[in-house]
C-alpha cells in the first residue's frame, strides 16, 4: 500500500525506501532523483534546483546535485535534516554512504553506536550496516552533503 501511496503523489518516500525499489529494479538510485539522464555534463545552478524529495513525517528533504548518466556509481545529494525528526529504527541500503556537515550537527547512529558530528566533520560508512542521523538541536535544522557510492564486486 505504501508504494502505492508514492505512485500516486500521496506519500513522500525516504532514501531508504527508494533504495530499496531501486535494488529490486536494478536500476540505480540517481534514476529517482534526477530529471536529466542523457546529458555528458550536467550543470545545476542554484536558481533552477527544483527536486526535493521528502517531507517532515520522514524528517529529511534530499536534493539532488547533479543530473548524471543513469548508471553512474556516485550519487551526490544534500540531505536536510529536520530538527523536528525524531529518532527511528536505523535502516540500511545496499550503497556506501560517504557524509559531510555543511551546517549544524547531527547524531550518527552506525551499528547501535552514537556519534556526535557537527560543521566539518565527516563519516564513510557502509550503507548495509543500520544507520541513521537525527538533528543533535532540536531548534536548528543540519545540512549534510552526502554521496551514495554503489558498490562494485572486485
Amino acid at each position: 500500500s505504501h508504494i502505492s501511496k508514492i505512485e500516486n503523489g500521496q506519500a513522500a518516500p525516504a532514501v531508504a525506501t527508494l533504495s530499496k525499489i531501486a535494488q529490486e529494479l536494478d536500476t540505480p538510485l540517481s534514476w529517482f532523483l534526477e530529471s536529466n539522464l542523457h546529458n555528458k555534463l550536467s550543470i545545476v545552478k542554484s536558481t533552477d534546483k527544483k527536486l526535493k524529495i521528502g517531507n517532515k513525517d520522514i524528517g529529511y528533504t534530499y536534493e539532488a546535485l547533479a543530473n548524471r548518466p543513469r548508471f553512474s556509481k556516485v550519487e551526490p545529494v544534500i540531505v536536510t535534516v529536520l530538527p523536528e525528526a525524531e529518532y527511528v529504527t536505523p535502516f540500511t541500503h545496499s550503497e556506501d554512504e560517504f557524509i559531510y556537515i555543511l551546517n549544524g550537527s547531527i547524531n550518527l547512529y552506525y551499528d547501535g553506536e552514537l556519534h556526535y558530528l557537527e560543521q566539518g566533520d565527516s563519516a564513510y560508512f557502509e550503507g548495509n550496516t543500520p544507520h541513521i542521523f537525527i538533528s543533535a538541536d532540536k531548534n536548528k535544522e543540519a545540512k549534510v552533503l552526502t554521496f551514495f557510492i554503489q558498490n562494485t564486486p572486485l
